[in-house]
């Protein structure tokens, strides 16, 4: 797959930069946005010149806002035709975590639902000031029920994590790094800066060593995989029940959902 049509693809100095290039819908994603992110954490682990990726969401507003509620409406509660629950999201969050370079998440605006769950998932995350994180899952019926959730909670423990799923507040850049979501925050003129520099740094060492510590930390957390696999399958039916489809119609009518009359 040469010719991404959501994403950009750009090997550089210093790192691959993988960005999402849908700003139109705060880099929203759809089944070709996460087959091409799949081929390009694939394609970018083979680079032999650099060490590191940057993942980010084209534009200013947005790293990503998670699934495209629009298509997902669409498509009668399903994203399109591949993977448990119509996109393979268990092969793009494996392709992210076990890449052999180190992922950098480069996290600009809005890190919503899905995004905050590749910044969390990506090895470090260099925020602007002005980035914003977060849940929505329960607010529009849905759930990552693995690296989402246990995984969220080894970065920032289980109390906050519940507190991110359970009540789906916003949280300052500052607040993510507080709670260890976040590696740095930087003015936002200098995020770029920052994240190159990083990456530079990261360029000057040792690829192979660079691989065995990522998957030796990658090991401590492995069952996680698993969990994950399980609870997509759950997903997938609840996807198909009417609360879950109440919470899509709900966002693309800009209305609150009423969830307890299909509970």
């Amino acid at each position: 797959m040469s010719n991404y049509k959501d994403i950009t693809y750009e090997v550089g100095a210093n790192a691959v930069r993988i960005t999402i290039n849908r700003p139109d819908v705060m880099n929203a994603f759809r089944l070709q946005t996460v087959e091409e992110l799949i081929d390009a954490f694939k394609r970018a682990d083979e680079e032999k010149s650099v060490n590191a990726i940057i993942f980010g969401g084209a534009g200013e507003k947005a790293f990503c806002t998670g699934g495209d509620q629009k298509v997902h409406l669409s498509e009668d509660g399903l994203y399109g035709p591949r993977g448990t629950v119509g996109m393979p999201m268990e092969e793009l969050q494996s392709a992210i975590r076990d890449v052999r370079k180190v992922t950098i998440a480069r996290v600009q605006g809005f890190a919503i639902g899905g995004g905050n769950v590749f910044a969390t998932l990506c090895d470090l995350t260099i925020a602007s000031e002005k980035a914003q994180f977060g849940q929505v899952g329960p607010k529009v019926g849905s759930v990552d029920p693995g690296f989402g959730t246990a995984f969220l909670s080894r970065h920032i423990g289980e109390k906050r994590a519940r507190e991110v799923w359970f009540l789906c507040r916003r949280y300052t850049a500052q607040q993510a790094y507080d709670m260890g979501l976040v590696n740095k925050v930087v003015a936002h003129d200098q995020l770029d800066t920052e994240v190159e520099t990083w990456a530079a740094e990261i360029n000057l060492l040792s690829p192979t060593a660079i691989a065995i510590a990522k998957r030796s930390f990658n090991a401590d957390s492995e069952n996680i995989r698993g969990i994950s696999y399980m609870g997509i399958a759950a997903v997938k039916g609840f996807y198909q029940s009417e609360e879950s489809k109440e919470g899509v119609r709900a966002f693309n009518e800009r209305r609150k959902p009423d969830f307890k009359k299909f509970s």
